[in-house]
């Protein structure tokens, strides 16, 4: 619930609540005394916390996916890729609060708009983690998710959908959420497809003819004899070898192996909490550990932030102030429930992933806050946070862009999810031992690996750099 104003939590109101399950003794100094290991332990088992498997890839998959995450080729105007909002240097987002879209120019954070209608609804979300076993769903509103037990995906795409697919050369390459997610960013005339009568793949008249083209565009047709990728197709017959004829190729397959390079680049598991769950109870500090207790209880994070991936791939309503164009019509975004037609759903968005969380601001599924610091008091008192947002701290070209209806904002107000109520007050040296906590959930080598991630070139010869 952390993936995604300005509120001074202060001592006087801390004075109501007593941080339940945490060791609030003294030393003679005044300083709180270091919870115990046992304690600490057992609040994370409460959690069913672990850290996740992570499968192997074939590096042929990984180095087709390579190619393609960086190759602005998937777009209908072969101006966008998918690491123009998904970027190593944004720590795999674009730092925006919104994403800029199709006619923009740029990547991540130095990305601008050059008219109007380029602001994509709702937050890049980072990619750490996204392909470890656990990860079932995908996007914020949970549009695309795969059930290991039947092998079924749910997707906006029917012909993907359920025990026996229409369409299984599309699925047949797909193993998991995070592959069957990648077919759909290209679909989008907002993110890559383009604008209707820009280009042959934005005039397309089904999902399946765009992903029929840009396999044209990759492998060629009549067996890769007619246009396509001199490289594509090599990269394509390493990874897929039994794959006799380049026609045979669908989209399924490049979906796949964007899987398979976000998976094997995109690992963050070494962190010190997740060294601190193989054992070792040095790798916390005495402020993370009693930032972990507050977490794990009287915070109540760890209702939420549960399991392997500190999510409970649910959907909840946190009061987030809305930014942006939204979707449906009007500047309001009602989450969930625009997939299931559930008006009980209405704001309720995925709980976020958790580790590398200090560097994959802005939080929320709108990026409405810019300090993690900030959006953990959301948390706490999210009425509150609603009530006092402080526009200020977004980047002045998405400032217009806050919702200010009355009527929206009691109908966010009224939705919260039971779970963040009561408001929950804390001193600032406890918010001081929640943040270290969320901070030893980072994976230093993972952010630094980061820098490797970007090729010099890929196979269409079109820039990797803007």
């Amino acid at each position: 619930m952390l993936k995604r104003i300005s509120i001074a939590v202060t001592a006087t109101l801390a004075l109501g609540l007593a941080a339940a399950g945490c060791n609030n003794s003294s030393s003679r100094g005044g300083a709180p005394l270091p919870p115990s290991d046992a304690e600490v332990r057992t609040a994370i088992a409460g959690a069913s916390v672990t850290t996740p498997s992570q499968p192997v890839e074939n590096a042929n998959l990984v180095a087709l996916g390579r190619a393609l995450f960086f190759d602005k080729v998937l777009s209908g105007n072969q101006n966008i890729s998918c690491a123009t909002c998904h970027h190593p240097t944004a720590a795999t987002g674009d730092a925006l609060p919104l994403s800029l879209g199709e006619g923009a120019t740029g990547t991540a954070s130095a990305r601008v708009s050059t008219a109007t209608g380029q602001v994509i609804p709702r937050n890049a979300p980072d990619l750490f983690n996204d392909g470890v076993t656990q990860a079932r769903v995908m996007f914020w509103d949970g549009r695309v998710s795969f059930d290991p037990g039947t092998g079924a995906f749910t997707t906006p795409e029917p012909v993907l959908n359920g025990v026996t697919p229409a369409r299984p050369d599309l699925t047949g390459p797909l193993d998991s959420a995070l592959a069957a997610q990648a077919m759909f960013p290209v679909t989008s005339f907002d993110e890559m497809r383009g604008k209707p009568g820009s280009n042959p793949i934005a005039d397309a008249t089904s999902n399946v003819q765009i992903w029929q083209l840009l396999m044209a565009r990759l492998v060629g047709t009549n067996n890769g004899t007619v246009g396509g990728i001199a490289g594509y197709r090599t990269l394509f017959q390493a990874a897929f070898p039994g794959v006799t004829n380049f026609d045979q190729f669908t989209f399924g397959h490049a979906a796949r192996a964007i899987a398979a390079f976000e998976r094997d680049a995109y690992v963050a598991l070494n962190s010190p909490f997740d060294r601190y769950l193989a054992g070792t109870d040095s790798a916390l500090s005495d402020s993370a550990k009693r930032g972990a207790l507050l977490f794990f209880g009287a915070a109540r994070c760890g209702q939420c932030h549960s399991g392997p991936l500190l999510s409970d791939d649910q959907f909840h309503a946190l009061c987030v102030p809305q930014l942006g164009p939204g979707k449906g019509g009007e500047p309001d975004d009602r989450g969930r429930a625009l997939i299931t037609g559930n008006t009980a759903e209405n704001y309720r968005f995925r709980t976020s992933v958790l580790r590398n969380v200090e560097f994959t601001g802005p939080w929320m599924h709108d990026g409405a806050f810019t300090d993690l610091r900030v959006a953990v008091q959301h948390h706490l008192n999210p009425q509150f946070s609603l009530n006092n947002y402080n526009v200020g701290q977004l980047p002045a070209v998405f400032q217009p862009l806050l919702d200010l209806d009355p009527a929206r904002t009691q109908a966010r107000i009224s939705a919260v999810d039971p779970t963040l109520l009561p408001p929950v007050f804390l001193t600032n040296a406890q918010l001081d031992d929640l943040i270290e906590f969320l901070r030893a959930l980072s994976d230093s080598a993972s952010i630094a690996a980061l820098a490797n991630d970007q090729p010099p070139s890929v196979p269409s010869g079109l820039p990797v750099v803007d």
